[in-house]
């Protein structure tokens, strides 16, 4: 057998492609000392078969953790949302020691280091886009890939080398791609958003249960 490659590890932690965004990490690193500000990596292991991308890095989430989606509201209803589906164990707290186990899940974002007021430019998503590229194609048994919101739609879209304007963002769409992989949408869960009820949890269940019956 053929040993499967790899996943690339990603931009190195003090990645400077960005100048804007090299120069908020060290404004922050003066700023909050004791917070991770660096890249975030991607959580979870290679072989999973369900990908969840999201926007960006917050400020005083895994910006200050140094793990995705974790010491902010959007990983409060992530991660449970992942364990109640079957796609991670163990409980989840603001903390990336917490012991919490992803299962046939990763999780990373379109933008790894935090732009300010999360809000990464077009030519930073483009930039960090190679590194999305890279993960998707060396996760052999990848099957379905979870963009949350328009940003990280089409970063993967562009990450597949493909049309936007082919598939368009809507929650809870669910588009086939050529090759087999699945591209599903889901509003980004976001303080926000949830706020202001444009997604509720039973919209976000919702997502994961169709993805639960697809990859079953």
């Amino acid at each position: 057998m053929t040993p499967r490659a790899a996943v690339p590890a990603g931009p190195p932690p003090d990645c400077a492609l960005c100048p804007r965004l090299t120069d908020f990490r060290n404004a922050n690193r003066a700023a909050f000392p004791g917070f991770h500000n660096a890249r975030v990596a991607s959580f979870g292991a290679a072989d999973a078969s369900l990908l969840v991308v999201g926007l960006a890095p917050g400020l005083k989430g895994a910006n200050q953790t140094g793990r995705p989606f974790t010491g902010d509201y959007a990983g409060d209803l992530l991660y449970p949302t992942l364990i109640k589906f079957g796609f991670a164990r163990g409980a989840f707290d603001r903390r990336p020691d917490d012991g919490l186990e992803l299962v046939g899940c990763r999780v990373t974002n379109a933008v790894r280091c935090v732009p300010p007021q999360n809000k990464p430019t077009t030519q930073e998503i483009r930039t960090c886009g190679q590194f999305l590229e890279s993960e998707i194609g060396g996760m052999a048994k990848l099957r379905a890939v979870l963009a949350l919101g328009v940003v990280a739609h089409g970063a993967v879209l562009s990450a597949l080398g493909h049309r936007k304007s082919a598939r368009k963002f809507a929650h809870g769409a669910l588009h086939d791609l050529p090759g087999g992989l699945l591209l599903a949408n889901s509003y980004h869960c976001s303080r926000y958003n949830t706020n202001t009820r444009r997604l509720t949890p039973e919209m976000f269940e919702n997502v994961f249960a169709e993805l639960k019956r697809r990859l079953s």
